[in-house]
């Protein structure tokens, strides 16, 4: 089961074709995190209960992070076995943690400053280490495949372009993968059960859970396999006992149990006489079957796909007030929400979002039309988002709302410096928004220039993408608004 998980998450943050989002977008909206911000009760309780009767699965199993580092103890496991060791929990810096998040989350409600909440986000993390450090290995190699199917006729695969969205993002992605391959590689789950927010939260349940790793006292024989396997470091084998706030039900300490003196059973089960009998799986099925269920959350949408013709790049125009994507309500509306995951910006299919660079704002999503336009039938980033900071729409709704307007830079229009008919931008707006008038109403060869009417234009960015505007600047471009509106 976390093998399924971490595939399909990881797929759904490396595929450009619009394919895994039909199939696995559901996965990132059984985030605990993400769905807590969502208001998403029917997830929350589930994890919750979850939580109660089998432990705290949910990290081994749900959360692709923690799978991650499983996969890093893993390959450190196989250089050396019987490599950890009990440690008591560090409980003044999970506590510690936790109030730093605690506040980071009310600062991110309340002033929309959500780098914190970001940070520490342990879905978040994952996704950006797959959006700027795996799917760019991703896309290079279907770009390798797709030159390779190009000379020989064949069009299986097709270019996509590959290029850095940003290099603070990527930065934060290298840092975050280093501590974790130091702390995964030489202690196991240390990040989950000190940093991580939302495993310390869910220890708090994990404590009543009803099903449990426990003891036979009388079978053991002080081996001291048990805590040598625990990559949680949550096995004291010299007083028999087990931390189950720490505990992720991983099976490892059944394993290595040479005696027997391990079991995973309710607490009424226990019966000192009992004859082992050895699990082959590292799992219960009980335990997959639960997770199983979560299956019935997915929901297929369509999509509508398509590319766009190569537009020449060009300069960044400074707005006032960023663009944040249809659905999202307002910037507020995703400051306070978005946990910076960038699942929308590496499902974008026309390479319109990418991470902010602004510190109030980073790793957040924001619009900028070099690359592409927002096309009024393409809602994916809407279907995608786990975290309520983009809300869903359809195609329909998404044409009528406004997330800006166009304005009209005299200085770079070419119509006006080199004397030239254009219009491009009336040609191509979606709504009519755009009309070419003259520039002096008086004069019968004055030239003919944009004039916007802002009660139609939905601030899709086609103007200001097809423009070809002067020395690389744009002749149109669009200002975001705070509060968007159906028009």
């Amino acid at each position: 089961m976390a093998a399924l998980m971490l595939i399909g998450i990881t797929w759904l943050f490396l595929d450009f074709t619009g394919t895994a989002h039909h199939w696995v977008s559901w996965m990132p909206k059984l985030q605990f995190l993400e769905a807590v911000l969502a208001l998403n009760l029917v997830v929350v309780i589930l994890l919750v209960v979850l939580t109660l009767v089998f432990g705290r699965m949910y990290c081994s199993v749900v959360c692709p992070l923690g799978i991650l580092q499983d996969i890093i103890g893993w390959v450190g496991k196989r250089q050396k076995k019987n490599r950890y060791t009990y440690s008591k929990a560090l409980t003044w810096l999970r506590y510690t943690m936790l109030a730093v998040f605690g506040a980071g989350l009310c600062l991110s409600l309340l002033a929309g400053i959500g780098i914190v909440v970001q940070l520490l986000a342990p879905y978040s993390a994952f996704g950006r280490i797959a959006t700027n450090l795996l799917q760019p290995i991703y896309i290079a190699g279907n770009n390798l495949l797709a030159g390779i199917a190009e000379s020989n006729d064949s069009y299986l695969f097709y270019h996509q372009d590959l290029w850095l969205r940003s290099l603070p993002s990527l930065i934060i992605a290298v840092v975050t993968l280093g501590i974790l391959l130091v702390l995964a590689w030489r202690n196991g789950r240390t990040w989950c059960n000190t940093i991580c927010p939302v495993g310390t939260v869910l220890s708090f349940f994990s404590r009543f859970s009803w099903m449990k790793v426990r003891f036979d006292a009388d079978k053991c024989r002080n081996c001291s396999l048990c805590s040598k396997n625990c990559k949680a470091a949550c096995i004291d084998y010299k007083n028999h006992t087990v931390d189950y706030s720490r505990c992720v039900v991983c099976g490892d300490c059944l394993e290595s149990c040479k005696f027997g003196a391990l079991s995973y059973k309710p607490y009424k089960a226990d019966k000192p006489n009992e004859p082992y009998k050895p699990d082959s799986g590292r799992r219960s099925f009980l335990i997959g079957a639960a997770l199983v269920s979560t299956a019935a959350l997915a929901q297929q949408k369509k999509k509508v796909d398509g590319g766009l013709a190569a537009i020449a790049e060009r300069v960044i125009p400074e707005r006032q007030t960023p663009l944040t994507p249809p659905g999202s309500l307002s910037a507020q509306n995703m400051a306070s929400h978005c946990t910076g995951c960038q699942l929308c910006i590496s499902e974008c299919p026309n390479d319109v979002l990418r991470p902010s660079t602004s510190l109030l704002t980073m790793m957040q999503p924001t619009m900028s039309y070099e690359r592409g336009y927002c096309r009024p039938e393409c809602t994916r980033c809407s279907e995608v988002c786990p975290a309520g900071a983009i809300r869903p729409v359809t195609p329909i709704e998404k044409s009528s709302i406004q997330i800006g307007h166009a304005v009209w830079i005299k200085q770079n229009c070419v119509a006006v410096n080199d004397g030239v008919m254009c219009g491009n931008c009336a040609r191509h707006c979606p709504t009519g928004a755009i009309e070419m008038v003259p520039l002096d109403p008086d004069d019968g060869d004055s030239p003919l220039v944009p004039a916007v009417n802002e009660n139609v234009c939905i601030g899709c960015g086609a103007c200001e993408h097809l423009c070809p505007g002067k020395d690389g600047q744009t002749a149109i471009m669009v200002e975001g608004h705070d509060v968007h509106r159906n028009i």
